[in-house]
């Protein structure tokens, strides 16, 4: 397969798509790198939550499970994934990072032998881990990333930080723990 690259502020590689979004604005010279995760059934659906007007929110990249990757917006535009937000001295992190939503269904509740997400999808227990994230008292249990997804975010960070020379890569709980 063809290698990830960036040309004129947009990712080029095998499964590389771009679906524009409305939500964004502003020119971006990015310092770091902020990686979410969705919260979300399917990147299907986060990409058109992400594209539609009244969520007033995005990211420049939707990473799916199946490693494919969706831009939503050329990494020198400022998208809404940050939020209120403070970083190293900076405050309001849209301004100065590109931001990478995983797809995740994050946090589940165990339901008999069964792991349920929010919008009500059940996960087999191969599917999970029980963690404690550090802003949380205790552990919960976690829909795990897939291990094509976390190669395809290591490749993503690496061309990322070193084609924009970013200082850091983040989490969005490291710069807006509320």
């Amino acid at each position: 397969g063809r290698p990830l690259s960036i040309e004129d502020h947009r990712l080029v590689g095998d499964g590389v798509s771009f679906v524009e979004t409305p939500n964004k604005g502003g020119e971006l010279t990015p310092r770091y790198l902020v990686m979410h995760y969705t919260a979300g059934k399917d990147a299907t659906s986060s990409i058109n939550w992400l594209t539609n007007p009244e969520s007033k929110a995005s990211a420049h990249l939707i990473l799916a499970r199946d490693g494919t990757i969706t831009q939503l917006a050329p990494f020198n535009v400022k998208t809404w994934h940050a939020g209120l937000s403070n970083w190293d001295g900076l405050s309001g992190l849209n301004s100065y990072s590109i931001g990478i939503e995983m797809d995740n269904a994050g946090p589940l509740k165990k339901v008999g032998d069964a792991y349920q997400a929010w919008f009500g999808t059940l996960y087999e227990e191969n599917q999970v881990v029980y963690a404690k994230h550090r802003l949380d008292s205790e552990s919960r249990w976690w829909l795990t990333y897939t291990e094509t997804q976390i190669k395809r975010a290591l490749e993503l960070a690496q061309l990322l930080v070193r084609h924009y020379g970013l200082k850091d890569v983040i989490g969005h709980e490291d710069i807006a723990p509320d």
